[in-house]
């Protein structure tokens, strides 16, 4: 199986907030946003694994700013590292200022995705190769959080972390 960059799985997804997306002082919904993103981190995932993915976790998302209704957002996906079956994608959201046309990066996310075959069940995906240095700090901060994430989750020992363990070790 060859190993495939994240520039490959890059995603890019833009769209106008509506009043129908926004709360009652005319900013787009959390629930909106998340949705957005599942579904620019899923077409990114697909894209890096060539199967079938299903979201399984959403591990961070940072509200930083509002988007304000009448808003050009747009959803920049990439996959930041691959595992067996699973990986990760980062995104970073941007929104358009009306007058100036500059973009402002607004929030950020990291889900998860696991690759499956038709009947659902997990399968083996190609490796990611980061290029940037952007790609390479996240390729390398991914598996710190999935080994703090099965830390949390009991299913590795906390002696086992060893990304995680570097941390503190200087």
């Amino acid at each position: 199986m060859q190993s495939r960059t994240a520039f490959q799985s890059k995603t890019v997804v833009t769209d106008l907030v509506l009043p129908s997306e926004t709360n009652p002082i005319n900013n787009l919904f959390g629930g909106e946003l998340l949705a957005r993103m599942d579904r620019a981190a899923s077409i990114a995932a697909r894209r890096h694994s060539r199967r079938i993915v299903v979201t399984a976790s959403v591990n961070h998302v940072a509200f930083n700013r509002s988007v304000p209704l009448g808003s050009v957002v747009t959803i920049e996906a990439k996959v930041s590292r691959a595992f067996t079956s699973s990986m990760e994608v980062y995104m970073d959201v941007w929104i358009e200022d009306r007058e100036s046309g500059e973009c402002i990066k607004a929030n950020e996310a990291i889900y998860t995705f696991v690759a499956v075959d038709e009947t659902g069940r997990p399968v083996k995906i190609p490796e990611l190769v980061p290029e940037t240095e952007l790609e390479k700090e996240r390729f390398d901060a991914a598996l710190r959080r999935k080994q703090l994430s099965l830390v949390l989750a009991g299913k590795m020992q906390p002696s086992d972390a060893t990304e995680l363990k570097a941390l503190f070790e200087s």
